[in-house]
């Protein structure tokens, strides 16, 4: 039953262009940063067969030129978002037809330790959180 908890599966990625559109040019998403990541996130109305936290991770070409040091951040990322999507989880649980999309953006032009990208993706879940 833990592992089931800790799983991330493709429904949980935001895919949707108009999500995504929504997301970054509707004007009603907020914005955090926890160098080298910034959180771009937007309360959403969802059915039942929705999740309720979808996410997007984005690394940029002009932030690390190599397809291998982007996946790593990448990895990184959905890593320490699997571990500490809870605290959303948790917040959100008292209203079944909110939902949340989150957009994590590297910011940074060099790679970080593992250690360092899970304190930042776990202050920035907080700090959504609190916001909610």
């Amino acid at each position: 039953m833990e592992s089931a908890t800790l799983t991330f599966g493709k429904e949980e990625r935001i895919c949707s262009r108009k999500l995504i559109e929504k997301l970054f040019g509707g004007g009603h998403s907020r914005s955090l940063a926890a160098y080298p990541l910034r959180a771009v996130y937007l309360e959403t109305e969802r059915d039942e067969a929705q999740p309720v936290v979808q996410i997007l991770i984005s690394v940029p070409k002009r932030c690390l030129r190599h397809a291998v040091e982007r996946n790593r951040v990448k990895r990184q990322v959905r890593e320490a978002y699997r571990h500490h999507r809870q605290m959303l989880l948790d917040r959100l649980s008292g209203t079944p037809e909110r939902g949340l999309a989150v957009a994590f953006i590297w910011l940074d032009d060099r790679l970080h330790t593992t250690e360092t990208v899970d304190k930042r993706v776990r202050n920035l879940l907080e700090r959504i959180g609190e916001r909610l």
